[in-house]
């Protein structure tokens, strides 16, 4: 590990908590990957699909959105960007703030459900809505499968490793 790196959460807690605390981790580890980067190198594509750290970012508090507070929670209010493109007045610092106050919502609406309970929307028609345990274990392999790639960008910008 290099200095900064991050631990994995405590194994001596329940199951709402060691999930809550996976997904913390995750977050907190896409997160790391922007410190210290420029504004112009987290905008910057760094494969053909045009994936970079903003995009992430912007990406994943869409998806904390979409997950805990429309299909989970049932808002009626899409507060999100209508897409994950990164946007001319996007920064860092701004979408890392907009990231943190989404994870922030959404372990609040965590904290109040019981892990078997069932969200308020479908997600497919005949198919019952996911419990909030099926969201949190989704969440945590989508914002896993993120950090990884955050890694991948940040070590490609500036050869920055680990986690």
């Amino acid at each position: 590990m290099t200095r900064g790196d991050q631990r994995p959460p405590a194994v001596d807690t329940g199951e709402k908590a060691t999930l809550v605390a996976f997904l913390d981790y995750v977050r907190e580890a896409v997160i790391a990957k922007t410190a210290g980067v420029s504004d112009e190198v987290a905008r910057r594509p760094a494969v053909g699909s045009g994936t970079s750290l903003l995009w992430l970012l912007r990406h994943l508090a869409r998806a904390e959105h979409r997950w805990f507070v429309w299909y989970y929670a049932g808002s009626e209010v899409w507060r999100g960007p209508e897409a994950d493109a990164v946007e001319d007045a996007d920064t860092l610092e701004g979408l890392v703030a907009a990231y943190r106050a989404k994870t922030a919502e959404t372990n609040a609406i965590v904290e109040a459900a019981d892990l078997d309970a069932v969200g308020s929307r479908v997600l497919e028609e005949g198919v019952r809505p996911p419990t909030m345990r099926w969201v949190l274990i989704h969440m945590i392999e989508e914002t896993a499968r993120h950090a990884g790639h955050a890694d991948i960008i940040r070590e490609q910008a500036d050869g920055t490793v680990g986690r």
